[in-house]
């Protein structure tokens, strides 16, 4: 198996497109990169969330849900963003799978630190784009036009 490798195009799409993002280990507590990182993708991106934890916290303002099974039928679910230990993910992103047709999910993303070869590559084969071992505020600069040192361009 080819290890995975982000594609820059979808890096790029999932930042600048309106969306909505499930977020899985996004709980009410501020300490964690977790909570930042989502009310960044809120507020500076427009993002609406919908927050993933076991205790199905409202956080920024928003309905969570124990799992992605919970979300309601009539909600659509664009990306898919992991903030869970790398052991744990795997499961997770099956679950994903498993509701994607449901939700409309079409991206997947393994935050920094999240890494499961295995994982992304039945996701890839589902069909979902996935960005692995990064994060969305690392990713965006590239993007914003300035003095291009970091832009992504391919």
């Amino acid at each position: 198996m080819t290890p995975h490798h982000n594609d820059p195009a979808v890096v790029r799409d999932l930042l600048a497109t309106p969306a909505t993002w499930a977020v899985v280990g996004l709980g009410d507590n501020p300490d964690r990169t977790a909570y930042g990182v989502s009310r960044w993708l809120q507020r500076e991106l427009g993002m609406q969330l919908i927050p993933i934890h076991p205790r199905a916290d409202v956080v920024h303002g928003e309905k969570g849900f124990a799992s992605l099974a919970d979300i309601p039928d009539d909600t659509k679910v664009n990306v898919v963003d992991f903030f869970v230990n790398s052991s744990h993910v795997g499961s997770l992103v099956d679950e994903a799978i498993e509701q994607q047709e449901r939700l409309g999910i079409e991206s997947l993303w393994l935050q920094l630190g999240v890494l499961d070869e295995d994982a992304a590559a039945r996701a890839e084969a589902a069909g979902l784009h996935v960005v692995m071992d990064t994060c969305p505020k690392i990713e965006y600069p590239r993007l914003v036009p300035g003095d291009g040192a970091g832009a992504v361009t391919d």
